[in-house]
């Protein structure tokens, strides 16, 4: 029931366990989205606290995914403001948040904003921040990522429309840093 303002007032054991928090975003910027946290509300103590806690806005990323500048573009038109999203905390750097960023699309159905920001070959997948490097959790996110990306590169949409031939975008996916982590990371359990 209490009201985050800050990215320091959430508890430690709040980002280890990956607890979702709910949220309305208020702007997208370079940094991420500024987003005014919503607590669950029991009536007479949410009338309460509305009146005194400041209106202060969490710094939260986007976990796992590095934007290019028609993303922001993309996500500023898909947000609307004050659109009540869900964000999963994986770690905290800061004043900032690193999380999965989850949007109701319909009574049923929720999108993963990072995910589907790499299936519209928006961005490239990134180390996931805050997490263990060593964690199944960390594996198991990542591999969702990198299948969207994926994805949108076989598509060879948006910053994969450049790269038009097949092997230009497999050498650059095979190049890239996180790939060779991946394959140190897959000899290393070989080897045991």
């Amino acid at each position: 029931t209490t009201k985050f303002t800050s990215a320091l007032d959430i508890p430690v054991e709040f980002v280890e366990k990956n607890v979702k928090l709910r949220g309305k975003v208020q702007h997208v910027t370079e940094k991420g989205l500024e987003v005014e946290h919503v607590p669950i509300s029991v009536p007479f103590l949410t009338a309460l606290q509305r009146k005194w806690q400041p209106k202060s806005l969490l710094l939260v990323r986007l976990a796992g995914v590095e934007l290019s500048p028609a993303a922001l573009l993309w996500l500023q038109e898909e947000l609307k403001p004050s659109q009540l999203i869900w964000f999963q905390l994986l770690g905290r750097q800061d004043v900032a948040l690193e999380c999965l960023v989850l949007v109701n699309k319909g009574r049923f159905l929720s999108v993963c904003l990072n995910e589907e920001i790499l299936r519209q070959g928006l961005g490239r997948t990134a180390r996931i921040e805050g997490l263990r490097h060593d964690s199944r959790l960390y594996w198991k996110l990542h591999k969702r990522l990198l299948r969207a990306e994926l994805k949108a590169a076989k598509k060879n949409k948006g910053i994969w429309k450049e790269e038009s031939s097949p092997g230009k975008v497999m050498d650059r996916v095979s190049s890239s840093k996180l790939m060779q982590t991946l394959k140190q990371f897959a000899n290393w359990l070989r080897s045991y």
